[in-house]
């Protein structure tokens, strides 16, 4: 298979600290806020975010000819990380951006320097089985992740059950729905930013219905996470949740209990988005635990 080609950028001086954000699945690296990235540059960080394949500028791939899975989006880090000259990073994660995050922590610690994971799910906890699960109203067995809040497995069963939009418009009005929803209902939500953000996503996407590569790679390879690993992580951790994350609740808990020495960290009001009302704190962390 070929190697995709992967859009990237970076903020700050050559000889910072480096950061790598990586964004969830499905999600632009334009998902890391601008204002938030600015933070992290101007606290004397080398700050480094890159789109997915399928997602934004970097290739799409016709996945009925080039099939792959979750295994190549990780890999795909590690090509960020090579072409920006990096033997290893301070990663900071969001969502299944955690997952890839963790999973390198385990099979190459010598590339991080320090693991930050927001909003996400425990390597080999079976977060994609859990979701799909609540969306079929199908019983969680015992010992399952906590499942969804019930307006996220709402929202996300009639948006399977609705027609494609046809339009700019309307696939932006779905998209910002869509964002209102990860928000959660701790904090104030800007409609008005969140058309600018989401105009943003849907223009610059060389085709935004490739995303849906990201569930097909997952189905390929439903075991592609490793089971019982995360005591093997050296990086120091931290890691963050909101008071009002309705994807992936209590989730963050169980990680930090898995990793030695890992760091939990609430922030109130926050969902699961990164909202402005919550850069200054998350900066901080984030540039307090990349330090030394």
């Amino acid at each position: 298979m070929r190697d995709v080609n992967i859009w990237s950028e970076e903020f700050g001086a050559v000889t910072d600290a480096p950061i790598l954000l990586i964004m969830g699945s499905m999600s632009q690296g334009v998902l890391w806020p601008d204002a938030f990235v600015g933070r992290l540059a101007a606290g004397g960080r080398r700050v480094i975010r890159y789109d997915h394949r399928d997602t934004g500028r970097s290739d799409t791939v016709d996945f009925a000819a080039e099939p792959y899975t979750w295994n190549a989006v990780k890999n795909d880090v590690y090509r960020v990380l090579d072409a920006h000259g990096l033997e290893s990073a301070h990663l900071v994660c969001h969502s299944a951006g955690g997952l890839l995050g963790q999973f390198i922590a385990v099979e190459r610690p010598e590339r991080v320097r320090s693991l930050t994971v927001i909003g996400s799910s425990p390597l080999g906890g079976g977060e994609g089985r859990v979701i799909m699960r609540a969306l079929m109203g199908q019983p969680q067995p015992e010992g399952s992740l906590p499942e969804p809040a019930p307006e996220f497995t709402a929202f996300y069963r009639a948006l399977m059950a609705a027609p494609p939009a046809q339009d700019r418009r309307t696939r932006i009005d779905a998209m910002i729905a869509e964002q209102r929803l990860l928000h959660g209902t701790g904090l104030p939500f800007d409609e008005d930013a969140a058309r600018r953000l989401q105009e943003r996503v849907h223009d610059r996407a060389r085709d935004l219905s490739a995303v849906a590569n990201h569930r097909l790679a997952a189905a390929a390879d439903p075991d592609f996470e490793p089971v019982g690993a995360l005591h093997r992580v050296k990086a120091p951790t931290l890691v963050i949740e909101g008071t009002h994350e309705p994807a992936k609740p209590g989730h963050s808990a169980i990680i930090a209990e898995q990793i030695p020495g890992a760091r939990l960290m609430i922030v109130e009001g926050l969902g699961h988005t990164l909202p402005p009302q919550v850069h200054g704190e998350l900066a901080a962390a984030v540039l307090t635990h990349t330090a030394g």
